[in-house]
């Protein structure tokens, strides 16, 4: 039975159980988790369907989430959408209620809506860390995957000068290898002058895989659009017969507030893994340590 088909059991299933005790026993044999003492099985799941249960890259995708988590507290630390309450409120972002025809879950990012005067370009990721986080949970979403619009109308100087190369870096590292969503497909709209030298500075960071998966649509991107999502999928404005981008973000932004305590709850989790007490997740010593810090 291949990845696809194990994919489609349910969390308990029998089928999925050695899978899983594979993955959690190398987990636990990896050096760099030796204060980490057990994993769920649904926390497992999530990084298994993420790369079709092939073992060897669940762990490397699982080992990257743990490292990004301990080398980036700036971000991983902090997953509350009150603290992007104002950009939310500028109707930045959106996850369409639709999912596409192959169950992938939509999300839109609308750059315009980016004052960078008024918020840093890690701020900007931390929203897109918060959406992951949410829709990482969704067994649908596990197994379909995720689609990228990304709006660049507005883009400017301002924007680019936020975006260094270390940066480019973090972001590309975290959002293609050290989440476990599978990337589907990424779409630029509306790309302007300004935007090629940080898409240069970016794009070496990514796999080929991705780098595959990207599509540019320009202005003329209605059309186009067309060629890879059904109207019912897409807000008017970007050619489809689904709500208004502004209703799909404001919907968006309450679904996010609704999920403070769950992001709360996993900002401050040693792992991530909130099925496991933090108390369970550590060995006794780390746990003694983590105390008296």
């Amino acid at each position: 039975m291949n990845g696809a088909q194990l994919s489609e059991f349910p969390d308990d299933s029998e089928l999925l159980r050695p899978a899983v005790s594979g993955l959690r026993r190398r987990a636990l044999q990896a050096g760099e988790l030796s204060a980490v003492s057990n994993f769920s099985g649904k926390f497992l799941i999530k990084f298994l369907r993420a790369r079709d249960f092939d073992e060897d890259l669940s762990l490397k995708l699982l080992l990257n989430y743990q490292r990004w988590r301990k080398e980036s507290p700036e971000i991983s630390a902090c997953l509350s959408p009150s603290s992007v309450i104002g950009l939310l409120n500028t109707t930045y972002h959106a996850v369409l209620p639709q999912r596409d025809h192959t169950g992938s879950r939509v999300l839109i990012y609308r750059i315009g809506q980016w004052n960078p005067k008024d918020w840093t370009a890690f701020q900007v990721f931390r929203v897109s860390l918060i959406t992951s986080e949410i829709i990482s949970t969704e067994t649908e979403t596990q197994r379909r995957g995720l689609k990228v619009i990304f709006d660049l109308k507005g883009w400017s100087l301002g924007h680019a000068l936020q975006i260094n190369p270390s940066l480019a870096k973090k972001i590309s590292t975290v959002l293609s290898d050290s989440f476990p969503l599978k990337v589907r497909g990424i779409h630029l709209v509306n790309e302007p002058m300004f935007f090629w030298p940080v898409f240069a500075m970016i794009r070496p960071f990514l796999p080929d895989k991705i780098k595959q998966r990207i599509n540019m649509h320009g202005a003329d991107f209605h059309n186009t659009l067309s060629d890879f999502f059904s109207p019912p999928v897409l807000p008017p404005e970007y050619g489809g017969e689904g709500p208004s981008i502004v209703e799909a973000c404001q919907d968006w932004t309450l679904q996010m507030l609704q999920s403070e305590k769950l992001l709360q709850q996993i900002s401050n989790h040693p792992t991530g893994d909130i099925t496991i007490t933090p108390e369970d997740a550590l060995n006794s010593e780390e746990e003694g340590d983590r105390a008296t810090l």
